[in-house]
């Protein structure tokens, strides 16, 4: 729901502020007096075209903003989140700037955005009806979602959005399966090899690293037999060795613990090394007794580490690269080697899902079909009591290629006259035409489930009262005024029997301000409304009959 608009050097608008209401908000004031700058400018907040003719003459930039109750449709907050724009606040502030060099800016809650953006958010917020605007009801789109709504096809488009989803998945991987399948059979005869040679060698991990340390130790086995045989002798095997004195320290220790207790605890504290070096000696005289020059091992580890480095040149910096690289390629050889019987598992599958989809899109067809029958008829019925007896108004269903919304393709059908054949909407009606078919649709479509927020959507009508007047006008007043029972009107009119409806009133005038024009908006008191209604009724002068005539008619409209 619009809560507030400020419009600053719009067209003939120097700064308006107002605030609007729930219920019926209804703008009146003399023929271009300015009334439908207020739709133009809401539109631009909605991602309309945005021109630097509308910037007030003189000025840098015009400014519009609007401050707009946040939606409870889930719908929004993924918008918001997929744009990453935060929306802490029960209100949101919507901002469009326009240079006079003719570029323009966005702004969602303080932060810049696209008008692209503002586009795709219009619909959760506002939906223009009025004679310049680019309406959502001539998109095919939004025609199915109406219908829809009406049909109460909640449900039954999940199933088939599901199903068409899962079918695509199908298709998707059959299409990079045919992709990939000749390109794999020529890569599947260099897969084989380089599996067949990698798995002939054996390999282990860890093995070069282990073969590098064997080679070295039988490269030196005679240096390293000398060094352990002098560490051995200087730990164990010599009269002076390490041992030896350790033990001989330990000994006199032990006398002196003797006479002084003290000394007892140096002793126990040297025991452990006597242990440590007894240790370390009986592991060194284990080492001499292994070591053994072995020619033949040695040819036989370089050979080894020889076969290794040109798989590791090939396929990988070391052993476990290459591992690696053997498991990738059994991988892909069972990919290979599996191909056929995932695609004819994937087939299958397919065809399964080809038979539910088509299942579930012919209810949803035959449910349209019956919706389509009904709200045709209660919309012609509507457009009769507005003026428009001889409308033929029809909903056209027509197959085409699946998608997650069935598969239909839906189209609004318009003729005014009597004898002439229907065709698309956008292609025949007037904008006052269109504003008053999309009230009747509005109208037949309320209390179904795209009414049900507890936000308000903000419905804007200009110039719904096209061609009308009388009997015909009041019937669209109180169309609008049932309409505002669940959604927010904003409503330009020149019938004072609508206007008689309005639950908040507003007049647009022109005055002269500094030798210059400007259009101001006011919100009429009671008393005000009820002379404004009256000057509708009696034109320029205002008569006391006309007076008395608008008391009798708002009376009569609550």
């Amino acid at each position: 729901m619009l809560v507030e608009l400020v419009i600053e050097n719009y067209a003939v608008v120097e700064r308006l502020r107002v605030r609007f209401h729930r219920g019926l908000n209804l703008l009146t004031g003399e023929t271009g007096s300015g009334k439908s700058i207020v739709v133009d400018a809401l539109g631009l907040l909605l991602g309309g075209r945005a021109s630097a003719e509308a910037v007030r003459t003189g000025a840098e930039r015009a400014r519009i903003s609007g401050m707009f109750e946040v939606p409870a449709d889930a719908r929004f907050r993924q918008i918001v989140d997929a744009a990453g724009i935060a929306v802490e606040e029960d209100e949101l502030l919507v901002e469009r700037e326009i240079l006079a060099n003719g570029k323009s800016r966005a702004f969602l809650a303080n932060r810049m955005v696209t008008a692209s953006l503002l586009r795709e958010l219009a619909p959760l917020l506002g939906d223009i009806h009025g004679q310049h605007e680019q309406q959502e009801l001539f998109s095919a789109d939004a025609q199915r979602d109406m219908l829809d709504n009406y049909a109460g096809n909640e449900s039954l488009l999940e199933d088939v959005a599901r199903t068409y989803k899962q079918w695509r998945a199908c298709a998707t991987e059959l299409e990079e399966l045919t992709r990939r399948e000749q390109e794999q059979l020529r890569l599947a005869d260099l897969w084989s090899f380089q599996r067949k040679e990698i798995e002939s060698a054996d390999v282990k991990p860890g093995e070069d690293t282990a073969l590098e340390h064997e080679k070295r130790v039988l490269q030196n086995v005679a240096k390293l037999s000398d060094v352990a045989e002098s560490s051995y002798a200087a730990l164990y095997d010599a009269p002076e060795s390490a041992l030896a004195r350790i033990q001989t320290s330990l000994r006199k220790l032990q006398d002196l613990a003797r006479i002084d207790e003290e000394m007892g605890a140096i002793a126990e504290a040297l025991k452990p090394a006597e242990l440590a070096v007894e240790e370390a000696s009986h592991s060194l005289r284990e080492y001499l007794g292994k070591l053994e020059s072995d020619p033949k091992r040695l040819d036989e580890v370089e050979n080894r580490m020889a076969a290794l480095e040109k798989l590791k040149r090939k396929y990988g910096h070391s052993m476990e690269e290459v591992l690696a690289f053997l498991a990738d390629v059994r991988a892909k050889m069972s990919i290979v080697e599996t191909a056929s019987e995932r695609r004819a598992e994937i087939e299958k599958q397919q065809a399964k899902l080809a038979t539910d989809y088509a299942t579930v899109a012919a209810r949803l067809t035959s449910k349209r079909k019956e919706a389509a029958k009904k709200l045709q008829k209660k919309v012609e019925s509507e457009l009769a009591s507005l003026a428009m007896e001889r409308t033929q108004f029809h909903i056209q269903l027509n197959p085409t290629q699946w998608s997650p919304e069935g598969a239909d393709a839906l189209l609004f059908l318009f003729s005014a006259n009597q004898g002439e054949e229907p065709k698309p909407l956008e292609k025949v009606a007037s904008g006052g035409e269109v504003s008053r078919i999309a009230l009747a649709l509005k109208t037949c479509l309320q209390g179904q489930a795209d009414q049900a927020a507890k936000t308000p959507l903000t419905l804007v009508f200009d110039e719904v009262d096209a061609g009308i007047g009388g009997v015909a006008a009041e019937m669209v007043g109180r169309r609008l005024k049932q309409l505002s029972a669940s959604s927010q009107v904003l409503c330009v009119t020149h019938q004072a029997q609508i206007a008689s409806f309005a639950d908040h009133h507003y007049r647009v005038e022109k005055k002269e301000s500094n030798g210059r024009t400007v259009a101001v908006l006011d919100e009429l008191s009671t008393e005000e409304r009820t002379r404004e209604v009256g000057r509708m009724l009696s034109g320029h002068r205002l008569t006391p009959e006309a007076l008395k005539h608008a008391e009798q008619l708002i009376k009569a409209s609550c």
